[in-house]
């Protein structure tokens, strides 16, 4: 999306600097200017001028200066786009899009009324939370009891959610309203037959923690029982303003204290986050009940530039560890700090500082294990490094870590520490890692006009290159390049039996009949598969926690175990033969060739998926300093898939 510079001049002239900052910071008149306490560090005498001729604020103790564009940018930690349409939105203008169609305009201006009408909403029962646990004695015995006290409470906007299953019709007189279901707020029922669907509120007998987002306004709720009753938790379904994978709880309370303490402190829960605000650590944040996304470190990374993520110590912590660790790879650069937080199992933050103390969790933090060695740790654990196949099996694990990092200086440390581990020269590793791409043979005459990616002339990647670098220095002419056709799909396994339908019902048919080949996968490719799209991320992510709770088993056994399932269906289509009979387990050099196989659409799905990272990585250029690059780095990894893939490409 283009957004004309014209209507960003118009946009800064029609704005009040000292109207918007002041939304956020307590100003005073002094002379002709306003003044306060700086928002972006601690101080205790006003530092921080808003020129309101000038249109213009500036902090003669920390340097920060700009415009209101740019306040909402560093201090709600807004995309330029996003802060663009939130200023806008509060003048009453219309953002211009230049590549939007009338059609796509409409359409995001529905989107963006509903997404404030829900916020409506949820307010507003956010309120009638707030005012019932004034009224409960027992939520407010619960949150005594965990050290809470009322202004912390306040701060975070506490509640509680009755236990009675309509309380909210109380609260909104037409209980029947469609926004009230798309909130989340409320559960429609199935309708009985002749009757109507059964409503009823979502949380009941709850402490309610609201959700915000970086604006303060309510997007979600997360609700926890007063006893031993499960859920434990219970949060907000997926709406239009709100989706797991994006928010993190305590965002918009621990702002200001990112840049006071100097670092964000991830943790696990909801009560974490409001202890530790009570215990003196304003600065810790949570997610919502999901592993932790890149998503979510990219909006850490637009508020401070050093972030602790803090695990259980037991193996449910490792392995949340190890997903956080993918998600924060590609955000490593030099000047960042991301390290991991241990915990003893038999303690979470709360308790570990009401035993310890404040300080003795500072210095727990303060020498917790920084990104470079946990990604080692990652690599070399299960691997014998006292034997050449244990020190390969540790590279190979070490690679994919590896290769995410952007370009840099920890990124070139890490590879001779790899090399030193693996027992190669830092050179070798290189070589071995980055082989010199040789000249792509020119297209043969039957293949179409448009060339795939592994057979681009030098012309094709010169030209490409250049208008990446006309981005880089913040060209405007935007040249339009040749489309590549997508790579044949794999050629069919020995036998001529026919392949499913897509490359993921390949990857099903080819792991269900060669279950072994499963443990064998990386993480990353293990991710890859549990998050595809509809009942195939299902089947995988199912199959992966019969793998955790029984080891490797036979399709017989897994057959069993899908007797019920919703994926069932598809598990079985895929293991069916053209000829209408049951595929059985893969043995000898078939499940070698189907090995081979797996690991060829295995590479095709991971360059789809690097694909439409470097297509956001793309979109955002202009509005995101590091977007390209990101999108080199993705570049240089689907190089090496290239490069592996040729061979088979070539032939087909």
């Amino acid at each position: 999306m283009t957004i004309p510079a014209s209507f960003i001049q118009e946009l800064i002239a029609r704005a009040d600097v000292v109207e918007i900052v002041g939304r956020y910071v307590q100003l005073k008149k002094a002379g002709a200017n306003f003044m306060g306490l700086c928002p972006f560090h601690g101080e205790k005498s006003p530092s921080f001028s808003v020129s309101p001729t000038k249109q213009f604020y500036h902090c003669f103790g920390c340097g920060v200066h700009g415009n209101a564009i740019g306040f909402l940018m560093e201090h709600a930690g807004m995309g330029f786009v996003e802060a663009v349409h939130d200023l806008a939105g509060q003048y009453g203008l219309q953002v211009p899009e230049d590549d939007a169609s009338p059609e796509e305009r409409a359409r995001a201006a529905g989107q963006r009324q509903k997404q404030a009408t829900l916020s409506e909403v949820l307010e507003k029962a956010g309120e009638a939370y707030r005012k019932q646990l004034r009224q409960s004695p027992g939520a407010i015995d619960y949150l005594k009891g965990r050290g809470v006290s009322g202004e912390v409470a306040k701060q975070f906007g506490i509640g509680y959610a009755p236990a009675g299953w309509r309380s909210l019709a109380s609260v909104f007189p037409d209980y029947d309203d469609p926004l009230l279901a798309e909130s989340g707020l409320v559960i429609v029922g199935e309708a009985e037959e002749g009757g109507e669907a059964k409503r009823y509120d979502r949380f009941r007998d709850r402490v309610m923690f609201p959700i915000r987002n970086v604006k303060g306004e309510c997007i979600g709720f997360g609700g926890r029982v007063l006893g031993d009753e499960k859920p434990k938790y219970l949060n907000s379904p997926e709406t239009p303003v709100f989706s797991k994978g994006r928010e993190l709880y305590g965002l918009y309370e621990a702002r200001a204290a990112f840049r006071d303490r100097g670092y964000a402190l991830v943790t696990e829960g909801y009560m974490d986050v409001v202890a530790l605000a009570q215990l003196g650590f304003p600065n810790a944040v949570a997610t919502l009940g999901t592993a932790c996304t890149p998503e979510h470190v990219q909006k850490l990374f637009r508020f401070t530039e050093s972030v602790v993520f803090s695990f259980d110590g037991d193996a449910a912590g490792r392995r949340a560890a190890r997903k956080a660790l993918d998600g924060a790879l590609s955000y490593a650069t030099d000047v960042r700090s991301i390290k991991f937080l241990f915990l003893p199992a038999e303690h979470d933050p709360d308790s570990f500082i009401r035993e310890f103390g404040a300080d003795a969790f500072a210095r727990f933090v303060s020498e917790a294990t920084p990104l470079s060695r946990f990604l080692i740790e990652a690599a070399r654990e299960g691997c014998e490094l006292s034997t050449a196949e244990g020190r390969a099996h540790m590279a190979s694990n070490a690679r994919p870590l590896w290769s995410a990092l952007p370009e840099g200086a920890l990124k070139r440390q890490l590879l001779a520490e790899i090399a030193a581990l693996a027992q190669l020269g830092t050179q070798e590793l290189a070589e071995l890692w980055m082989p010199a791409a040789p000249r792509p043979p020119a297209p043969a005459p039957s293949r179409a006009s448009a060339p795939v990616a592994s057979e681009m002339t030098e012309e094709d990647w010169a030209s490409r290159d250049q208008w990446f670098d006309e981005q880089a220095r913040g060209g405007s002419e935007k040249k339009r390049f040749k489309s590549f056709r997508q790579p044949p799909p794999p050629r069919p396994p020995p036998g001529g039996r026919r392949l499913p339908t897509s490359r993921a019902d390949v990857a099903a048919r080819l792991v269900l009949s060669n279950p072994a080949e499963w443990e064998a996968l990386s993480h990353e490719l293990h991710a890859l598969l549990c998050d595809l799209p509809g009942e195939h991320g299902q089947l995988f992510a199912w199959l992966d926690s019969q793998g955790h709770e029984h080891g490797i088993q036979p399709w017989a056994a897994l057959r069993e175990g899908l007797r019920g399932l919703s994926f069932e269906a598809l598990a079985v289509r895929v293991m069916t033969g053209p000829d209408g009979g049951p595929i059985g387990d893969a043995e000898g050099e078939q499940a070698a060739d189907a090995a081979r196989e797996l690991r060829n659409v295995l590479d095709y799905m991971l360059d789809d998926l690097l694909k439409a990272q470097q297509s956001e990585a793309i979109a955002a250029v202009g509005s995101d300093p590091r977007a390209l690059e990101r999108y080199k780095a993705l570049e240089a990894r689907r190089l090496e898939l290239r490069n592996r893939l040729r061979p088979s490409t070539n032939s087909a």
